[in-house]
């Protein structure tokens, strides 16, 4: 399918990280539309939780409330979704041609849940929304677990108001100021942290540690933490070399999905996949996709 024209500009103008970040401030103008009228609660971005072994899971976004907390996973993507809930990964697809393969944000944010209701230590309700992009289509997304709601942004205000209508309130107003409280100090990390929380989910894919997931089903998987699959994609182009080419073939090579830059050929020195080549954007290391030849 062709990408719109509103989605044209953004990848040529603006690099990954920006557009990502656009996002989330969309989804935070929503939940901001839901206090106006009544829905009242404390909104959190970037949050790093700490885990039993050192190091943090982030997310995206929180939505504390008398009802609970609503962990909300952000997926600014275009073109068509397809995701069913106990599959490793989920599908992006462009065009027939060009289809990314990203990690299950269900399974991705169910980790968040469980280290933000270790370092909670109480039983405050948890809710689990995964918002996309009102760029994209949902085309077959298969959910069961009936606290998980996987929607557009341009839903988000109905599902909460559904949720918070259903839901008696678990937390006084005081107790929500609470949770506030101890959460935004998590938000407020060093660089360093941020640098140590990429660095070891790098070193869990140096290990190994993905294909031991995968392999071994949802449970595990669930706690590699992260988008592993946007991770390895980037530990293997940054042990990558250019492939030498014509500029013609450079001015026909296709573009990148995410940032509009050129994709070009590199080959894999490191890894599992030593000596494969694969299409690398040239705008590394702002932009960090790959996609198989």
């Amino acid at each position: 399918m062709a990408k719109s024209l509103i989605d044209q500009i953004l990848d040529e103008i603006f690099d990954a990280d920006w557009v990502g970040r656009r996002g989330e401030k969309l989804t935070e103008r929503k939940l901001k539309w839901l206090k106006l009228f009544g829905r009242k609660g404390k909104i959190l971005r970037n949050i790093y939780v700490p885990k039993d072994n050192g190091e943090t899971t982030e997310i995206d976004m929180l939505f504390i409330t008398q009802k609970g907390i609503f962990v909300i996973e952000s997926k600014n993507y275009s073109g068509w979704i397809f995701g069913d809930e106990k599959s490793l990964q989920w599908t992006q697809t462009l065009s027939q041609r060009n289809k990314i393969q990203f990690y299950n944000p269900i399974w991705q944010n169910r980790t968040h849940m469980k280290w933000l209701r270790e370092y909670l230590a109480d039983n405050t309700p948890l809710f689990s929304l995964i918002v996309f992009s009102e760029r994209c289509e949902l085309k077959k997304i298969v959910v069961e677990s009936p606290d998980v709601k996987v929607i557009k942004r341009d839903q988000l205000y109905d599902t909460i108001c559904r949720i918070w209508e259903d839901e008696k309130d678990a937390l006084s107003k005081e107790q929500v100021k609470e949770v506030y409280v101890r959460l935004q100090a998590l938000t407020h990390v060093s660089k360093a942290v941020k640098k140590a929380h990429i660095a070891a989910i790098q070193e869990k894919y140096d290990n190994g540690f993905f294909a031991e997931t995968a392999a071994t089903g949802e449970e595990e998987a669930g706690d590699a933490e992260e988008n592993m699959l946007a991770e390895a994609a980037a530990k293997a182009l940054e042990e990558a070399v250019i492939t030498e080419s014509d500029s013609q073939a450079a001015l026909n090579a296709p573009r990148c999905p995410v940032c509009g830059g050129i994709l070009v050929v590199r080959t894999a020195k490191k890894g599992a996949n030593a000596g494969n080549t694969f299409y690398g954007c040239s705008n590394f290391p702002k932009c960090r996709y790959t996609q198989n030849i």
